[in-house]
């Protein structure tokens, strides 16, 4: 089997707030100097979900992880492949700043669509940043997948998959056939901490970069040019 798993750096939630700034004239953050910037603590979790069916699988299941991003966000795409994935994929083009839910679901998509051969997209329940949780939603509905959101466990058997999900008042068991995306949320627990030598060894590991072109996407839907939601 192939999973996706999408990664998104966001700034430190450790951060004092006085150390973040508004850009008003671009209206936009300003990142904290000196303080670099994370995984999403979701989309770890996300990871920790994708690896432990890997591991209770008795194929050989491969992993990719997936960051839209610019150069620094190959730190959080290492992070995940240090955890125990198997390839990184970062979507680094100028055309992609800017962009809202729509437009990073929309970049994702495709590249997921060129890879190919995926049965299962793991995201985190919503960027630790934004707090939207739109993006998992905005893949499958490109993509033309069921989905299943809010997760406290997931597994899959018989070409489904099968999913715990947190509601308001206690959980539900649904199963939805793979293809399939799935966002997981902090009910299913921490996830691995790599150990140095796994951290070392992913290092080692290339990270293929792809370009809107290399996507086959027009610059002007996408990012700030295509974006449909105005901050």
């Amino acid at each position: 089997m192939h999973f996706v798993v999408c990664a998104k750096q966001i700034p430190d939630p450790e951060t004092p707030p006085s150390a973040f700034r508004v850009d008003e004239q671009n209206n936009e953050v300003v990142p904290a100097q000196g303080i670099a910037p994370v995984l999403s603590q979701f989309d770890g979790m996300a990871a920790e979900a994708a690896l432990r069916i890997k591991e209770a699988a008795d194929d050989d299941t491969k992993i990719t992880v997936i960051s839209m991003g610019k150069e620094s966000a190959q730190a959080a795409i290492k992070q995940v492949l240090a955890m125990g994935a198997d390839e990184g994929v970062l979507l680094d083009d100028d055309a992609f700043e800017g962009g809202d839910s729509y437009t990073t679901s929309r970049v994702l998509a495709t590249a997921i669509e060129q890879l190919g051969d995926v049965d299962a997209v793991f995201c985190g329940r919503q960027a630790a940043d934004w707090d939207m949780g739109q993006v998992g939603l905005g893949i499958a509905e490109l993509l033309g997948w069921p989905s299943s959101i809010i997760a406290k466990d997931v597994q899959i058997a018989d070409g489904k998959m099968i999913v715990q999900r947190v509601l308001a008042d206690g959980f539900e068991t649904v199963e939805v056939p793979i293809p399939s995306v799935v966002t997981v949320s902090n009910e299913l627990g921490e996830p691995r901490y790599p150990k140095l030598q796994q951290i070392m060894k992913a290092a080692s590991k290339t990270v293929t970069t792809m370009t809107a072109a290399d996507l086959g996407l027009d610059p002007s839907a996408v990012g700030a040019a295509g974006s449909r939601l105005k901050l």
